[in-house]
């Protein structure tokens, strides 16, 4: 038990440094626009490209994790992108790799090279590799540890006595010395060392979790419960002539103790042909293929996560109301009074104020809705549906929101004659920008978990482990849709002779437009919704035996019986 509380303690080095990571890739918009000098909107491609992919290939390194490698060896391989990601980006700037002359170092575009956007690209794609890998496997790596047994009571007197206290002191230090980088990192200016006090930090943490990888519990793979769905897809194709047999009774079912057991439905029929069995084979020898031959639980299974699709596409517009966070709001906050006073207040204070909106409404919903239960009696079938359908209210106050302000903010800019002067500091203090980022907070907050609970309802239960990296994919696709619909909308509002919404300024931009188009789009996405929860069959009697699991908190810890491996 005491090398397990070291292991695990060493392990949340890591998550400190992730969490410092992420603040200094959080203002890679203002970096892009102030040091390379590029659009807001090519900026922000860039930045949703990111983040989106950050939020999607989880689910891949999970399916690659359960089946190939455990979660140690990923965490392993992910810390060594994130260390190698970050020392990329720090060697871009210019300060520290010059261009081909040697004597180009400022923060210019024209000091930015070849080298150090080859350096830069690089740097981004093993970032998401390292953001991706740890939230798929490092979470899982501390349960493990955590579920190791104690042997003895005298053992556990002891590890009481010394142990813990020692783990207690060694978090409240992490703790400190977090904080005062995170405020060091927020005063600093030059972003060579925004970048590198991240990567040094990281390599530190990085050599302190190999320091125990003697110690670290190596779970062998178990298989992917994805896996069954290639298989019947698979075996769906291998039989795409075959006619269904008119009895259902007909189709292959062996019943397994370990798993439960779905009855045929009859939605989606042409899948059921995956578990049609060949009458000029033997059944033992299909037995034994198991990709050309599934259960009818196993096709049931697939169904119902096709059929999830549908609904699931609502979720989209609110991908790209929560791409705004990460980019445009930036960029506003980038261009405005950032002093209260005679002090300057650095822009990631509203990242601060987010992460506290976010718990907040998170926290507040899921009482309200424990409550609602207990005296309407509602369903919990619904209260996913329900904070779905208010975190789309959210989104739409905080489209509105930001349009207004934003109209405000470009008042400003005509009447002191800024139109033409993009590096000048609009007089309008960036606090504007607090209410739509505190309502951002509610969207996501709220969003996330009841996109977990609802999937955790209505998924197989062997997609348990999978449920908060299918929600956060969901959440990814969003974002990279905002990237899409910034370019339609741009090529959709220059037809004619009116110019485009979005101009290589901010200044000379209508991202109020833009802003408005969104709180449109997100009151049809609501209406839409609501119809799609209407029509679609809640199951309600998986919902009342199933609690909604955490965002970002491992569903179970049992393994997935992979037997396609016959």
């Amino acid at each position: 038990m005491a090398g397990s509380l070291t292991s695990i303690m060493k392990m949340t080095v890591l998550i400190w440094a992730d969490l410092l990571s992420f603040y200094a890739m959080w203002l890679m918009m203002a970096y892009l626009t102030d040091v390379w000098k590029i659009s807001f909107t090519h900026a922000a491609a860039i930045v949703n490209v990111f983040w989106g992919l950050v939020h999607i290939i989880p689910l891949i390194l999970k399916f690659i994790v359960d089946t190939f490698m455990g979660s140690f060896w990923m965490v392993l391989i992910s810390s060594f992108a994130y260390c190698a990601g970050l020392g990329f980006i720090t060697m871009s700037t210019p300060p520290v790799l010059a261009d081909a002359t040697g004597t180009c170092s400022a923060y210019k575009p024209e000091c930015i090279g070849e080298a150090q956007k080859v350096l830069f690209y690089t740097a981004l794609a093993l970032i998401v590799m390292g953001m991706a890998g740890h939230s798929t496997s490092l979470n899982s790596l501390m349960i493990e540890h955590a579920t190791i047994k104690r042997q003895t009571q005298e053992e556990e007197e002891e590890v009481q006595a010394s142990q813990i206290w020692s783990f207690c002191f060694g978090m409240f230090g992490m703790v400190i010395v977090y904080i005062a980088i995170i405020l060091a990192i927020t005063f600093i200016k030059p972003w060579s060392l925004r970048f590198g006090i991240p990567a040094i930090c990281t390599v530190i943490a990085t050599t302190i979790f190999l320091t125990s990888s003697c110690s670290y519990k190596y779970a062998k793979p178990q298989g992917s419960p994805l896996t069954t769905v290639f298989r019947v897809f698979i075996a769906f194709a291998s039989k795409l002539f075959h006619k269904l047999p008119t009895d259902t009774n007909q189709l292959y079912e062996k019943h397994q103790i370990e798993l439960p057991s779905h009855p045929h439905t009859p939605r989606l029929r042409c899948l059921d042909k995956a578990a049609i069995i060949v009458q000029s084979e033997s059944l033992e020898q299909q037995e034994k293929n198991k990709w050309r031959l599934c259960r009818v639980s196993e096709v049931e299974e697939t169904k119902s996560m096709i059929c999830m699709i549908p609904i699931c596409l609502s979720f989209l517009v609110l991908g790209l109301v929560s791409s705004l966070g990460n980019t445009y709001f930036i960029e506003q906050a980038n261009h405005m009074n950032q002093k209260v006073g005679k002090l300057t207040v650095p822009i990631p204070i509203f990242l601060w104020f987010y992460d506290q909106s976010k718990s907040y409404y998170a926290s507040s919903y899921s009482q309200f809705a424990r409550s609602l239960s207990r005296i309407s009696k509602l369903n919990r079938g619904f209260v996913a549906p329900i904070g779905i359908a208010v975190s789309m209210i959210f989104a739409i106050l905080c489209s509105i929101t930001a349009a207004k302000v934003e109209e405000q903010r470009l008042g400003v800019v005509v009447s002191h004659g800024l139109v033409d002067k993009p590096e000048e500091t609009v007089p309008m203090t960036m606090f504007w920008l607090l209410p739509q980022y505190l309502l951002l907070g509610g969207l996501d907050g709220i969003l996330e978990n009841n996109i977990t609970r609802m999937l955790a309802n209505q998924l197989p239960q062997t997609m348990a482990p999978y449920v908060t990296i299918f929600a956060s994919g969901i959440s990814g696709v969003g974002i990279l849709a905002s990237v899409l619909s910034v370019y339609v909308v741009g090529k959709a509002s220059s037809k004619g002779i009116k110019p485009s919404w979005f101009q290589y300024t901010l200044n000379k931009s209508r991202l109020d437009k833009y802003y408005w188009l969104l709180a449109i789009l997100c009151v049809v996405n609501l209406v839409f919704f609501i119809l799609m929860a209407i029509w679609y069959a809640h199951r309600d009697s998986k919902s009342e035996d199933r609690e909604a699991p955490e965002v970002n908190v491992e569903i179970t810890n049992e393994p997935f019986e992979d037997d396609a491996q016959s």
